[in-house]
């Protein structure tokens, strides 16, 4: 059920991109045309890229279309040859990736519950959103550690070859 609610957010999210497309391309006519609005124009799309990204890290991982520490899954092997690997070595990616998520999600409570608490603004703007950016970082964070304990699991269950 996780697995399904993961990947709800992912095409919920995907869509996302041409929102981006659509704002960095109007940053020339809204500078050079309307000479206004360039900015903000500018800043929604760092927001949206940031959730964008923080989504998409996790789905190309479990597509195996991104970096992985699994050289015998890195190109696009089958569910059959994930059976085939020893338990011991599909342990390995999901054990890095959760202690690196479990890090990330712990050093940067702090500082995104701060632009949070603050509602942070971008620097150069004083547009108000960058705490956002921030709280995309953590939602990476969390959907990488659920992803990485989903792998996990996976790992550790018995196969039916077995």
């Amino acid at each position: 059920m996780l697995q399904r609610t993961l990947g709800v957010i992912d095409r919920l999210v995907m869509p996302v991109s041409l929102a981006i497309t659509a704002l960095l391309f109007l940053q020339w006519p809204l500078r050079d045309l309307a000479g206004a609005g360039a900015s903000q124009a500018n800043d929604l799309a760092q927001w949206l890229f940031a959730f964008y990204v923080a989504v998409a890290i996790r789905h190309a991982g479990l597509r195996h279309v991104h970096l992985t520490g699994r050289p015998d899954l890195a190109s696009h092997a089958s569910h059959a040859a994930d059976a085939r690997t020893p338990a011991w070595r599909r342990l390995g990616a999901p054990l890095c990736v959760l202690a690196w998520s479990a890090f990330l999600l712990a050093a940067g409570a702090g500082m995104a519950w701060q632009s949070l608490l603050g509602l942070e603004r971008f620097p150069e703007t004083a547009n108000p959103g960058y705490f956002l950016i921030k709280l995309a970082l953590m939602l990476m964070g969390l959907l990488l550690l659920l992803q990485a304990g989903l792998d996990l699991l996976r790992a550790l269950r018995p196969r039916p070859d077995a």
